[in-house]
């Protein structure tokens, strides 16, 4: 199967005291260019990231946005600063003794002081973390995978459609191409005889310039070869991804054979054939810019 180059997937899971979320999107570009956007107190787990990615994709810019967030307290530890802690109810006793005040200190009163409490993370198991994250991150490739194929049918769809057309196209042009030089012949005789008044016309001489005038305009090369660009594009797109690249430069095989043949017919009829089928050729060539 093919895939589209264009896609959108994501995943979330909560385990591990963590609820991990990670989102991907890509455009199509000739190359693959991943940039990942994640908590920077989680950057460590942005290499396993990448090559999750490029182990599903070839190319393409892909954004990917990881977010991590806590379920939990149990990763942290509350710390009290004792010598703060002391001098703060040194300083509240002495102020009631001094002032003759009451002394209405609690221990909640007391937690509330500048810098009495303070917040301390216990270290974080990386690899572990790493190992969880990517796991969202397959998951979220998974998904994003289904939308490319499904997007990889319909574009495969579209270009076959558009090969039958352009095969029948070329055997119009092979059907037409022997009729031109019939046509060149007889004019050559009718001017001939104008010119000779029927004195004596050497016929050798009609079929020798038409056999010139043949072999200039023949487009049997061509159409042969068009027809096995043909054959060799169904291949590559029964065989499955990644095949953008070698479809990028199949199909400028087929422009210039196209081209060829707008240069040598010399009948109305094919020229007109040969514009459908350079319009042809040129929608599949924007369609394949989508396939990876």
């Amino acid at each position: 199967m093919i895939k589209s180059m264009t896609g959108y997937g994501s995943a979330k899971e909560t385990a591990g005291g963590l609820e991990i979320s990670v989102e991907l999107k890509s455009v199509n570009n000739r190359y693959l260019d991943t940039s990942v956007r994640m908590p920077r107190s989680f950057i460590f787990a942005e290499d396993a990231v990448k090559a999750a990615v490029q182990s599903h994709i070839s190319r393409g810019k892909v954004d990917v946005f990881v977010n991590v967030s806590f379920t939990d307290m149990g990763n942290a530890d509350v710390k009290v600063n004792e010598p703060l802690l002391k001098a703060y109810v040194d300083a509240v006793r002495h102020i009631a003794d001094e002032y003759s005040l009451p002394c209405d200190l609690t221990a909640t009163g007391a937690s509330r002081f500048p810098d009495v409490l303070s917040v301390e993370k216990k270290d974080l198991d990386a690899e572990a973390i790493s190992e969880q994250i990517v796991a969202v991150a397959e998951a979220a490739l998974q998904d994003f995978d289904r939308m490319r194929l499904c997007e990889g049918e319909k574009l495969r769809d579209d270009v076959l459609s558009r090969l039958v057309i352009i095969d029948d196209l070329v055997t119009t042009v092979e059907k037409a191409a022997p009729k031109t030089v019939e046509a060149y012949r007889a004019r050559l005789r009718e001017k001939m005889n104008e010119v000779l008044s029927n004195a004596g016309i050497d016929e050798n001489r009609i079929l020798a310039e038409a056999a010139i005038f043949a072999d200039h305009i023949a487009v049997d090369e061509e159409t042969v070869r068009l027809r096995s660009h043909m054959s060799q594009l169904r291949a590559m797109i029964a065989g499955g991804s990644p095949i953008g690249r070698k479809l990028d430069f199949l199909i400028q095989e087929f422009n210039r054979e196209a081209n060829t043949i707008g240069s040598k017919c010399q009948n109305s009829d094919i020229a007109h054939v040969v514009v459908d089928l350079k319009s042809e050729i040129e929608k599949i060539r924007e369609q394949i810019q989508n396939i990876e």
